[in-house]
């Protein structure tokens, strides 16, 4: 169970560690113990096939309940042997581009190599020159080029790689000119780097649709922006941009004025790009305060996080489970840390009503062992990594798959739960 305590919350069964700065432990440190009765059970038709999870007692913080998950087994992947995109992409050994500048990362190995007709804007090029395989999240945020895009789905870019298609979603809906001719993170902002939040996430992986991620980048953006408004800078003239229309065909285009005015507060942000949005100092010191004890005693929740072996967590805004996010290991959970949790804080700044009762452990252990039914989506390339989509009712679960040479593991497990319509949900098995 968890306990508020001065305001502050507890975490633990017998005796715990405080998890926010400047208050002194009563007693010894200890792990957390997972009660054998909130088992989660992830075999069976559809699981994603990593053994059984433990639910353990809520991390509170602001609207968020993080809920850590473990492996009930013990038995931990290889989290250090993937590179993940921002190490990558600080060290140079993981390049991106737009796909009219490729040529320039074309290596002389022979055979014929792909040519792009230009730039894209649901496809970039990315190239691994690392000795380790990359790791991609669906949502994580590279910004440059001639808009800033998110990584539309998880896999694997195998270690010194020749140039990949890198399938991509645009959310800086109105620039559509070059300010870099490489990608990177978001170097100047306090995280460096960034995730989407959960809803912006979730239109990528689920709906898989440019317009609807456009959709919740807006609001999104519009919520920080209100939400900043005492922060935020005076109103100027919009910028504008030409026209771009995607290379699917599908007839989506880039508006030629798109400066997101709060009609409420007649201010703006200035800029329709999310990572910009989640860099602006009054934006930022939002989210943060959205969960304050995940970011001010970062070191100490990691510290218990690792004591437990914890491989995930479930996560819950203003008592509403709405996600679960799980790894290979407890290592590479702690290199995703800093952008998972304020990607939830962000859910939390922008999330509108709801209600504030706790989310229990049992909910939890309920989302994480909804048997998945209905058929299984399969993709991938051979010898590197597979994905596996399958639902549940309101849940969605997407696995990613190392199926490199002693790597066969899974790397990353995420529930998503969607408003799905009773008519679309899937029709479950019969027992």
């Amino acid at each position: 169970m968890s306990r508020k305590v001065n305001g502050k919350t507890w975490l633990g069964v017998l005796c715990v560690p405080v998890l926010a700065l400047g208050l002194s432990a009563a007693c010894k440190s200890a792990p957390v113990a997972a009660d054998p009765a909130i088992g989660v059970g992830a075999g069976g038709p559809g699981s994603s096939g990593g053994g059984e999870y433990r639910v353990l007692a809520p991390i509170q913080s602001g609207d968020l309940t993080l809920f850590p998950v473990v492996r009930a087994n013990g038995k931990a992947g290889e989290g250090a042997a993937f590179l993940t995109l921002d190490e990558g992409l600080r060290s140079g050994d993981v390049e991106v581009t737009e796909a009219g500048n490729a040529r320039a990362l074309v290596r002389s190995r022979g055979g014929r190599q792909p040519v792009y007709q230009g730039d894209q804007v649901n496809t970039l090029v990315l190239i691994n020159h690392s000795s380790k395989p990359l790791v991609l999240l669906a949502g994580e945020i590279v910004t440059g080029g001639k808009q800033d895009r998110i990584v539309a789905s998880d896999r694997i870019v195998p270690s010194d790689s020749d140039p990949v298609d890198l399938n991509v979603f645009c959310v800086e809906h109105g620039r559509w000119t070059e300010t870099s001719n490489k990608f990177g993170a978001a170097a100047k902002s306090p995280a460096q780097s960034f995730m989407v939040q959960p809803q912006v996430r979730q239109q990528a992986m689920v709906a898989k649709d440019q317009q609807q991620v456009w959709n919740a980048v807006g609001g999104a953006v519009s919520s920080m922006a209100e939400a900043a408004a005492p922060a935020a800078v005076p109103p100027h003239p919009g910028s504008t941009s030409a026209t771009v229309t995607t290379d699917s065909g599908s007839g989506i285009a880039v508006s030629s004025e798109m400066i997101t005015m709060l009609p409420s507060t007649g201010r703006n942000l200035g800029t329709t790009s999310y990572a910009k949005t989640m860099a602006m100092d009054a934006v930022a010191q939002k989210v943060d305060a959205a969960a304050p004890e995940l970011t001010r005693a970062r070191e100490q929740v990691l510290v218990q996080l690792k004591q437990e072996n914890a491989i995930g967590v479930v996560v819950a805004v203003r008592g509403e489970i709405i996600w679960a996010d799980m790894f290979a290991d407890n290592e590479l959970l702690a290199r995703y840390w800093v952008k998972l949790v304020r990607s939830y804080a962000a859910e939390g700044l922008t999330t509108v009503g709801g209600h504030r009762a706790e989310a229990t452990v049992a909910q939890a252990r309920r989302f994480l062992d909804a048997p998945m039914h209905g058929e299984e989506k399969s993709t991938g390339e051979v010898g590197v990594y597979r994905t596996l989509e399958s639902q549940a009712g309101t849940t969605d679960q997407f696995v990613l798959e190392s199926l490199l040479p002693g790597l066969h593991e899974e790397v990353h497990v995420s529930r998503v739960k969607v408003n799905r319509p009773a008519s679309m949900q899937p029709v479950e098995m019969l027992r």
